[in-house]
């Protein structure tokens, strides 16, 4: 295991909804992948937007899909809010919440007075991922942004994976109050480096790798955090979103799921790949034959170098793979 991806750092930070499960049912390979990590001896971490769970419940749900951890190993945005929360505002100042009971545990355990409905002393609004959330929790938190309190999102992620598909996430009802009040949030949770450099941190990391499914989020978050990331394709990203990246989304390695932690670094980075030839003029001219991906990782390194993000298969093994990219 020594050249495999995950031994050339000192932790790997996971994702967990779209990277490691999709709601109750764990990700093929998943267990199986994290525990070779950790046999190794490098430091493992779990980075989620997911704001309705204490690390605690976090944990009893990792166990269950048969993932060991422990809850020091597990950082959330509502963790990450709280601390915002906490940096802002004089101890004792009054928050309203807009997310889970958790998140309220959060907020409190920062020094924090928290209130469900508006009023003159409410100093913030801090607004987490709820399945519960409603028109009347948009509506206090409304009146208490207008009136000028801080408004601090635990995260922006427009959808959230599950085992039926993706669903409206917290980013879409921060959305509703965006256009409600005119107002920008603080936004705690990734994009933001902060939750990778906490668990970095307290994993005593100097050089992680991130490992996630969102180009928004995790990776554009590991940009921002100036370190390695590993993009994933059981969740949020795609072939067509990978090769119209922007620069501050860019994984270094690509791969279809996190069993490719164990194989060679230089077989998952983004780049030329044997046995692939893409040639950029008006189009991306794929020709050669060999695995789909490498062709992908070799059609991400030519659009990002020149921009050009249309393509089209020179032969019949180029078509096919295309095709199994969905790029056809």
């Amino acid at each position: 295991m020594s050249d495999a991806l995950f031994a050339g750092y000192d932790a790997v930070l996971f994702d967990l909804d779209g990277t490691v499960y999709h709601g109750t049912q764990v990700i093929p390979g998943a267990p199986e992948a994290v525990d070779a990590v950790r046999e190794h001896g490098t430091a493992v971490r779990f980075v989620t937007n997911n704001a309705s769970k204490a690390p605690g419940d976090v944990v009893a749900h990792l166990r269950e899909l048969g993932l060991p951890a422990e809850s020091a190993e597990v950082h959330t945005s509502a963790q990450a809010a709280a601390g915002v929360l906490g940096e802002r505002l004089p101890a004792g100042a009054r928050v309203l919440v807009v997310g889970t009971e958790s998140l309220v545990a959060e907020v409190v355990a920062a020094g924090l007075t928290t209130v469900r409905e508006n009023g003159p002393e409410v100093a913030a609004v801090v607004q987490g991922h709820s399945p519960d959330n409603a028109w009347a929790d948009l509506a206090e938190a409304c009146l208490a942004i207008r009136a000028g309190a801080l408004w601090v999102a635990c995260n922006v992620d427009a959808t959230l994976p599950s085992e039926r598909g993706l669903l409206p996430g917290n980013g879409s009802m921060v959305a509703a109050l965006r256009t409600a009040t005119d107002v920008e949030p603080v936004v705690a949770g990734k994009p933001q480096p902060l939750l990778f450099e906490t668990a970095a941190r307290s994993a005593g990391a100097s050089h992680p790798l991130v490992v996630g499914d969102r180009l928004d989020t995790d990776i554009a978050g590991a940009v921002a955090a100036g370190v390695d990331s590993l993009v994933v394709l059981t969740g949020v990203a795609t072939p067509v979103g990978l090769l119209t990246a922007i620069a501050a989304e860019r994984p270094t390695h690509l791969a279809a799921d996190l069993t490719a932690l164990t194989r060679r670094a230089d077989d998952l980075k983004i780049g030329p790949r044997p046995g692939w030839d893409v040639t950029a003029v008006d189009e991306l001219a794929a020709a050669g034959s060999g695995d789909a991906l490498d062709l992908l990782r070799a059609l991400c390194h030519a659009a990002w170098e020149t921009g050009v993000t249309t393509v089209r298969a020179d032969g019949d093994a180029a078509a096919a793979a295309l095709a199994e990219l969905g790029l056809a």
